[in-house]
């Protein structure tokens, strides 16, 4: 009995289908996704292709009218996975992979671990926030704090690994065990700026991709993504400040205490080391290839030498705003000249140094403690996210209408 073969358009749609969720598991905007399923779909000869995407899932159709398929995104993945999905949607594009050939390619991506050892890449957590610790609160005593509280944080993401319960309620328990941690030191007289120091054990953690990334949507005119992401971001933010005020009522913390107080003890030098430490952890942490390394330090710099000329000139709006174009832009211009040098893989970096979610956990703590009202806070917060949100579609759009005029041919 002869083997049927496959029918060409569900293959097709198993492949768009696949590869759209693992984009979303990247981490990209539902409007970039359309777009770029769309290159793809006219290459393989399906020009009217239309796709529904989702931050949890997508649905496409190659023909109006025609058959759909419908998926669920992968969970999230790594930068190292990220880099082999653009690499399978560049090859697609210029064609120089196969449709059957294609999805073994994303099969074995989400597969794929990352290279380095376990104990390597733990302790990238606590160099990771040391770095953070040296750019937002570089005093000695915080860095040490921010070290111990990532610690704690891998701890508990570790737990959260096998126990569902302490997955749920990960942002509250990692927040209320480092907050306990850090005043508990406020108290005793070890360290000053005990809120800021919080920061750097839960960046990792917080929501500030979720909240910027609804924003990006919805002023991309995607309603239904942009609110059902920043909804969730906005919930998961109000988690963490709840088990940050719940240390602080153990604690008997007084409100004076909560105040947005940067200790600098360190000078000049923290920012710089604190960029590599940032890097170099990111890159460990995320398995991002040697070759890739250099270009996501040099993107990261840009970023922030962007973001710190605009808080110097206005304020942490304008900062994030012109950071963000440097992240989004300086990575689509590496991308133009190196093709197989993945833009997304060499802009979250830069990304998750903006810390929005940081910036709106503070916020909400200062709030709760009576210190703010609700208007400012909620002002202030909606502000950042719209600068980097913004400054994100400005150094996108530019990038793309470089890449349409100035592409480097395929290597």
């Amino acid at each position: 009995m002869m083997a049927t073969m496959p029918d060409p358009q569900i293959e097709t749609r198993a492949l768009l289908s696949e590869l759209g969720t693992a984009m979303i598991a990247t981490g990209q905007p539902v409007q970039e996704i359309e777009e770029e399923l769309a290159e793809v779909g006219a290459r393989l000869g399906f020009p009217e292709l239309q796709t529904a995407v989702g931050p949890t899932g997508l649905q496409v159709t190659l023909t109006a009218g025609g058959p759909s398929t419908y998926r669920s995104a992968l969970p999230g993945l790594r930068l190292h996975q990220a880099a082999s999905v653009r690499l399978i949607r560049h090859q697609l594009v210029h064609g120089e992979l196969a449709v059957a050939d294609a999805r073994d390619e994303l099969a074995a991506t989400a597969r794929r671990p990352v290279q380095q050892p376990a104990w390597l890449v733990a302790l990238a957590w606590p160099v990771l926030s040391v770095g953070i610790a040296l750019i937002l609160q570089p005093g000695w005593a915080n860095v040490a704090a921010a070290a111990v509280g990532a610690l704690i944080v891998l701890a508990l993401v570790q737990l959260a690994e096998r126990y569902e319960v302490v997955k749920t309620l990960l942002p509250t328990l990692a927040a209320f065990a480092v907050s306990l941690a850090v005043f508990g030191a406020a108290n005793a007289g070890l360290l000053e700026g005990p809120l800021r120091t919080v920061l750097p054990p839960l960046a990792v953690l917080l929501p500030g991709a979720l909240v910027v990334n609804g924003m990006s949507e919805l002023a991309a005119g995607h309603m239904q993504a942009g609110s059902a992401r920043l909804t969730y971001g906005l919930a998961q933010l109000g988690l963490f400040a709840l088990g940050l005020l719940m240390a602080t009522a153990l604690l008997r913390v007084p409100t004076s205490t909560l105040v947005n107080l940067r200790v600098d003890e360190i000078g000049w030098v923290g920012a710089p080391v604190g960029l590599l430490l940032i890097g170099s952890s990111i890159c460990l942490m995320e398995g991002v290839p040697l070759r890739m390394q250099g270009w996501v330090l040099l993107v990261l710099s840009l970023a922030f030498g962007a973001q710190l000329a605009g808080q110097q000139l206005g304020s942490i709006g304008l900062g994030g705003f012109l950071g963000a174009i440097a992240a989004s832009l300086g990575a689509s211009a590496v991308e133009l000249r190196r093709p197989q040098l993945p833009r997304l893989v060499l802009f979250l970096p830069a990304f998750w140094l903006l810390v929005p979610g940081s910036l709106g956990l503070v916020g909400v703590t200062e709030l709760a403690a009576g210190r703010e009202s609700a208007t400012d806070v909620a002002l202030g917060l909606l502000g950042v996210a719209i600068a980097i949100s913004l400054g994100l579609l400005v150094g996108s759009s530019v990038g793309r209408a470089l890449r349409g005029r100035f592409a480097a041919p395929a290597v």
